[in-house]
């Protein structure tokens, strides 16, 4: 059900140490929409069972869904609160040709579900579960809402990151919305300008639904407090599924994604451009198998399409029942650290 793949110093330090929670000084949450159904089980499993017992830091560091989930992750009860996210999330419906202020506004009380009355207290205030939500400021044409601007500023941004990642310099800017006592430090092969910001019982929500903010889908953020002027949206455009390194990288980060084969910013989608070996040798990754999801309704995960591609009721039906699958998962994760078969990881497929 379950296939776990590391990196180069992760399988040193789980061969000598035994694969254990002490491991794990970071957590990684991909962008991904509802693909991130496919880790519900493991989800519950990891923040209610692995690491309940967890007494030193645990940086969590998430963009978009990835973001979201670890404002789960961090409130007092992370069970219950991915739980009302997954709720609110599967029973989404959207009036035909949803327009973005819709999608926005849906987004919005899934937010204020998700957090209760007490959720950005209890995140701010966490001393052990530190949430980091990555977020992109866009600038020239891209910070209009106008969609034909939008689109011709993404064209420009396909084109250029065919050539090279590093050509998006100019339209991106990646903005690190963290804990005020957060000493994380993220460092990427292309060097794209990275900034800090301290996270507030006030920008806090902001600051989560920015990173969520997909262009032309949904409407951008604009000017989040504490934050230079401007327009910020989804995390993933450039941090898609990560090709990033994490400082300190005094322990290993557990990655759990549906996919075995990262791909780093959200242009990189359709390339077959690989991420860096060398960003991933402190990362366990921890993939739902490819049986696993043949086994599911309709032999995949669920995506956004299925908003489109199935009448309400099929796809809520449809995604519950993967909910509920993904509990297989954590019951394979459960065996695997119960009997500590090391055989059964494997070196990063890329």
């Amino acid at each position: 059900m379950l296939n776990i793949y590391v990196g180069n110093n992760a399988f040193k330090s789980i061969h000598q140490q035994g694969f254990n929670q002490n491991l794990f000084t970071s957590f990684l949450g991909a962008s991904g929409g509802p693909k991130w159904f496919s880790l519900f089980g493991l989800d519950k499993y990891l923040f209610g069972e692995f690491f309940s017992e967890r007494k030193d830091e645990l940086n969590l560091i998430g963009s978009s869904a990835g973001a979201f989930r670890s404002a789960c992750f961090a409130q007092n009860d992370p069970v219950a609160a991915i739980s009302r996210m997954a709720k609110s999330y599967s029973e989404t419906v959207y009036s035909k040709n949803a327009q973005p202020q819709e999608i926005t506004q849906k987004a919005v009380e899934l937010l204020d579900y998700m957090l209760g009355d007490t959720g950005v207290y209890e995140i701010i205030d966490n001393p052990i579960f530190k949430a980091h939500f990555l977020v992109n400021k866009t600038n020239g044409i891209l910070e209009s809402e106008h969609k034909l601007f939008q689109l011709i500023g993404l064209s420009k941004s396909y084109l250029l990151n065919r050539i090279d990642r590093k050509c998006l310099k100019d339209q991106y800017e990646r903005f690190v919305f963290r804990p005020a006592n957060s000493k994380l430090i993220i460092k990427d092969p292309c060097n794209f300008d990275t900034s800090y910001i301290n996270l507030s019982n006030i920008n806090l929500k902001s600051a989560l639904l920015a990173s969520g903010s997909i262009p032309l889908v949904m409407q951008g953020i604009k000017d989040i407090l504490g934050a230079p002027y401007g327009m910020y949206r989804d995390g993933g455009i450039l941090d898609y599924h990560f090709d990033i390194t994490i400082k300190p990288n005094d322990g290993l980060t557990l990655y759990p994604h549906f996919n075995k084969n990262p791909k780093a910013g959200w242009f990189d989608k359709s390339l077959k451009r690989l991420v860096s070996p060398s960003s991933y040798d402190n990362v366990v990754l921890l993939v739902p198998s490819d049986e696993f999801i043949a086994s599911l309704p309709y032999s995949k995960i669920p995506d956004r399409n299925d908003f489109k591609a199935l009448e309400p009721q099929a796809r809520i039906k449809y995604w519950k029942t993967v909910l509920q699958e993904t509990e297989r998962i954590a019951e394979d994760f459960d065996r695997f650290l119960t009997t500590q078969s090391l055989d059964k990881i494997k070196p990063l497929p890329f």
